[in-house]
């Protein structure tokens, strides 16, 4: 083989690799600076047959199921009991994340950490310790979340933000989530943004969790001010008249509009 075939070879190859790269930086570069994690809040499933409700979220590739723990009295709603979170965990090999809505967060943790539960989260407001809970699941091998009711203030996450793996946003008031005319709440995007600057701020990898009608109308605006994880219910994917399927294919495009050019310079 001649040396000019040799470099003509070469040139190819190497124009080949340059295309190669700019494709694949290109293809990186289009992607959302920070991937959006679904949580499926198990709630809002068929209660009847939640085995097949999962079996079905685990084929959609869903990241995690939302699990919310509600003792009745933090909250006035009670779905779903430890025995039923318990079985859940024994039929899937899904991610499982534990919300906390009680007055007696030691006990609950304690139970769901006993289960197995990969993410735990408890009410800043009604923990008496927050800094032995938060431990007490990281030790245990799980991720400790702590989850802020709407109007509390962001003061409390001074020393509990570098501590935690999740921070959850309540954008409604927790467990009113049946009543039809409880809507979020009307900073809900100023309080992500806030919540987001202030993770950046110190440069810290947690997870900046929504839960409250997070719908396929409000996901948009609430991915653009800094959430990466939606907790997902009948506005976002169990939305009825659809097959869960289709609601999927729906909140995909809505995630992905919110990267779009012209919808981040709004």
């Amino acid at each position: 083989m001649s040396l000019t075939v040799i470099n003509l070879s070469l040139n190819v190859v190497t124009q080949f690799l340059t295309i190669a790269y700019m494709l694949s930086s290109a293809a990186i570069t289009d992607q959302p600076p920070t991937p959006v994690k679904y949580s499926a809040s198990i709630m809002t499933g068929d209660l009847v047959n939640l085995q097949a409700t999962v079996e079905e979220l685990e084929e959609l590739g869903i990241d995690s199921l939302h699990v919310d723990i509600i003792d009745g009295d933090f909250s006035p709603s009670m779905p779903m009991g430890l025995d039923i979170a318990k079985r859940l965990r024994q039929v899937t090999n899904l991610p499982m994340d534990a919300h906390i809505m009680s007055t007696k967060n030691e006990y609950f943790v304690s139970e769901v950490l006993d289960m197995g539960m990969e993410t735990v989260t408890f009410h800043h407001e009604s923990t008496l310790h927050v800094d032995r809970l938060i431990n007490l699941i990281r030790n245990s091998g799980s991720r400790p979340g702590v989850a802020l009711n709407p109007a509390t203030s962001l003061s409390v996450l001074e020393y509990v933000l570098p501590q935690v793996d999740v921070l959850c946003a309540m954008l409604i008031n927790p467990g009113y989530a049946t009543f039809a005319t409880e809507t979020q709440v009307p900073y809900a995007i100023e309080k992500v943004s806030r919540l987001r600057k202030l993770i950046d701020d110190q440069n810290l990898t947690v997870d900046l969790q929504v839960d409250g009608r997070v719908s396929l109308a409000t996901i948009p605006g609430l991915v653009r001010a800094g959430a990466t994880n939606l907790v997902l219910g009948s506005t976002g994917l169990f939305i009825t008249g659809n097959t869960l399927r289709e609601n999927k294919v729906r909140l995909d495009a809505v995630v992905a509009s919110a990267f779009e050019p012209a919808a981040v310079a709004k």
